[in-house]
């Protein structure tokens, strides 16, 4: 294999992701490595704990040859948004061969499977899943639910059970969609993508959060490599007063044309936000088993930066581009390569950013919004359209 990707968000990058990229060149012998990175905003609503310029220099010492930013409006969607751009960036590059995604069960004919039946746009299954759906259980689950009912045949529900295999199945069925020539590579990874609690050696980015809550960084030491580790810093960055802010001065039409804000849900948030004045305490109350709380998160993190459901959804069906975030100074033939082949602009200047126009404009400015507001947040100074040489 010449080129394999992966899709990941590395808040922060550990152990596992380095095993992720060990795999891919060892295993898989993928000659280049390309990521397809969140930016300083993540798929569960929250601010990252490093900057993506921080994180995508990790990602180059740990053996990646290229890291392009996933663009906001996806990052900070739900999976099957998240996965569908993230997707559809890989697929304009026209480079790809493989995609390599962690795992904690199923392989690549489970998912390809599953992924086939989920794909069905038919009268009977739309009818099935919205049955299914004003039953209150997750869209994942309603799929699963549905597929299983029209089809009779045995899937394996594990595969929608946790929130890694839930994106791996979505990253299939974009492939599948697009009727994409790249590889999925299904990888069985150890431990609980949201266990809280550290263990040595490998654990989840989530036990590692909870650490850098508690300021008490040391303990993480033998947790993520040592490149990783002279980075980190307490978490998580003081911005609920600009989310809570940004939702008092909303009006509820507005907080309603934003993605997953369905069913009279920004009533319910703008009613709480009156006696609940920190961002966990309004995700708490608004939350429901129907509406999780990272669903409340993404939708308070979206309103925040001014993402609309229209703006996201012209995003999935136009052409936008691939802004290079960092790349290996031994592997700097890649950018060439990307160039001449790539069916959308691939940024790695300021002026590269002039030639965008309409939806691949707005969705720019987006991430050009991100990161203002996370240097404002974190007091630092990092510069939109740079792109790292490692």
């Amino acid at each position: 294999m010449k080129i394999c990707a992966l899709i990941a968000e590395y808040n922060p990058f550990h152990l596992g992701h380095l095993k992720h990229i060990e795999y891919i060149k060892n295993t898989l012998g993928a000659e280049k490595v390309i990521v397809i990175m969140s930016g300083n905003f993540t798929q569960r609503g929250e601010i990252a704990v490093l900057d993506k310029f921080t994180r995508a220099r990790h990602a180059i010492l740990a053996g990646a040859d290229a890291v392009i930013e996933l663009p906001t409006v996806f990052a900070t969607a739900n999976a099957e948004i998240f996965a569908s751009g993230a997707v559809k960036i890989l697929n304009s590059l026209n480079v790809v061969d493989g995609l390599c995604f962690g795992v904690e069960s199923g392989d690549k004919d489970a998912y390809v499977s599953l992924a086939k039946a989920m794909n069905d746009e038919s009268k009977e299954f739309r009818h099935a899943l919205k049955e299914r759906l004003e039953q209150g259980v997750s869209l994942a689950k309603a799929k699963f639910e549905a597929v299983k009912a029209l089809n009779g045949e045995v899937f394996d529900q594990s595969l929608i059970n946790s929130p890694n295999n839930i994106l791996g199945l979505e990253y299939t069925k974009a492939l599948l969609k697009l009727n994409s020539d790249i590889l999925i590579y299904p990888m069985l990874r150890s431990g609980d993508h949201n266990d809280k609690t550290l263990k040595k050696g490998e654990t989840s980015a989530t036990s590692i959060r909870e650490v850098l809550k508690t300021g008490k960084i040391k303990r993480l030491k033998k947790n993520v490599p040592p490149f990783v580790f002279k980075d980190l810093k307490e978490y998580p960055f003081i911005f609920e007063t600009l989310s809570l802010a940004k939702i008092i001065t909303s009006t509820t039409e507005e907080i309603a044309e934003i993605t997953d804000c369905t069913e009279g849900l920004e009533n319910r948030i703008k009613a709480f936000v009156k006696d609940n004045r920190t961002l966990e305490e309004l995700v708490n109350k608004v939350s429901t088993k129907r509406y999780t709380k990272t669903r409340v998160q993404r939708i308070l993190t979206a309103n925040l930066i001014g993402i609309k459901s229209n703006l996201v959804k012209d995003c999935l069906s136009e052409k936008l581009y691939a802004k290079i975030l960092a790349v290996n100074s031994e592997s700097k033939d890649i950018i060439p390569l990307l160039c001449d082949n790539s069916s959308i602009p691939v940024l790695t200047r300021k002026s590269d950013a002039t030639t965008l126009k309409k939806t691949a404009l707005k969705c720019f400015e987006k991430d050009v919004l991100a990161n203002d507001l996370y240097n404002l947040i974190t007091n630092q100074k990092t510069n939109e359209h740079q792109m790292l040489i490692i």
